[in-house]
């Protein structure tokens, strides 16, 4: 395990040997996913040579004596626990039971075999800007966490990844395994979920417009009035910063990651109607809800330490909506 300040209740910033142990096995837990994915892609990139991927079904995380004998034989030196189950407001309300138990049972069986096989130097844990109450300030601090009610639709997912953070934080303090967590804003970009049910705003418009655009349809209907103001970050953005967490970060508090530049949702829809090629009128229902007014992270501790977002919205929407012509639309059509 990686050495420890005495102290470990306070938050420190160091220089690590991330960057140069590129030989070092590195488990990526959750390689398929949205985050998983690009953390991937970009430790490929850097010449990352060692890395260790399961599928769900060569590795099933809820099970504790798989995932036991997992790190017993492979030995990792550095974890990066991205794999958890994930949905919007209607698959949060459906399977509350699901969201709650995978999700702890994944995040439990991973940080204790991490702690158990005696080889892990370093463990980061990501989590979500929904871990923080409904009523939190804006921008939100990592401080808020636990000062008020969560959002309830969410409810489940969020006291999981709560949870998450928490035993990160326990088992730094009890067996001092240098265990941090990084808690994300609204992410977007390759291997989003498009689904037209269960998907968040950003791929849910480009889904729309684009079919709307294939279909000639005149206009697009988007719900309440395009006042509220979202954050967004390109997942190669994320990935960036968990490499750079994992190589300078060794502190008992998460880290809250994002973009720290907000854009109104009505921006935003003309935004992905620009970049689709949507050339229809772009109509708002005022009658339905807008949802909470405002959600911005405040990410001032990460920037402190010299990280920032790198991708702006328009890049990252161009990007994006290559990758979801190319790899959902077109098997839509076959």
């Amino acid at each position: 395990m990686g050495s420890l300040d005495a102290d470990t209740t306070t938050t420190t910033t160091t220089v690590g040997s991330f960057h140069s142990d590129k030989s070092a096995k590195v488990f990526v837990a959750g390689h398929r996913g949205l985050v998983g994915s690009a953390v991937h892609r970009k430790l490929e990139s850097l010449g990352f040579t060692n890395l260790l991927l399961r599928t769900h079904a060569e590795l099933d995380l809820t099970r504790q004596f798989a995932i036991e004998s997992f790190f017993a034989a492979e030995q990792p030196r550095y974890v990066i626990l991205a794999a958890a189950k994930v949905g919007g407001i209607h698959a949060n309300s459906t399977f509350p039971a699901d969201f709650i138990a995978v999700n702890l049972q994944i995040q439990t069986n991973v940080v204790d075999a991490a702690l158990r096989c005696g080889s892990v130097r370093k463990l980061l844990f990501l989590g979500s800007s929904c871990i923080y109450p409904k009523l939190a300030p804006q921008p939100i601090p990592e401080s808020a966490l636990l000062s008020g009610p969560l959002e309830p639709t969410n409810e489940w997912y969020a006291v999981a990844k709560i949870a998450g953070i928490k035993m990160c934080q326990a088992y730094r303090l009890q067996h001092r395994l240098d265990a941090i967590s990084a808690m994300p804003t609204n992410l977007y970009g390759p291997f989003d979920n498009f689904h037209p049910e269960n998907s968040h705003v950003l791929p849910a418009l480009i889904r729309r417009f684009h079919e709307a655009k294939i279909s000639g349809a005149k206009d697009v209907v988007v719900w309440g009035t395009g006042s509220p103001l979202r954050e967004f970050l390109h997942v190669d953005d994320l990935a960036d910063a968990v490499v750079f967490l994992m190589d300078r970060y060794s502190g008992l508090e998460h880290v809250n990651v994002g973009s720290g530049k907000e854009v109104s949702i009505k921006e935003l829809a003309e935004m992905v109607k620009e970049v689709v090629g949507f050339q229809g009128e772009l109509v708002w229902d005022a009658t339905k809800p807008d949802g909470t007014p405002r959600k911005l992270m405040d990410s001032s501790r990460l920037a402190g330490m010299g990280w920032e977002a790198k991708i702006s919205l328009k890049d990252g929407l161009v990007n994006t909506y290559k990758w979801y012509v190319e790899n959902v639309a077109k098997q839509q059509q076959q």
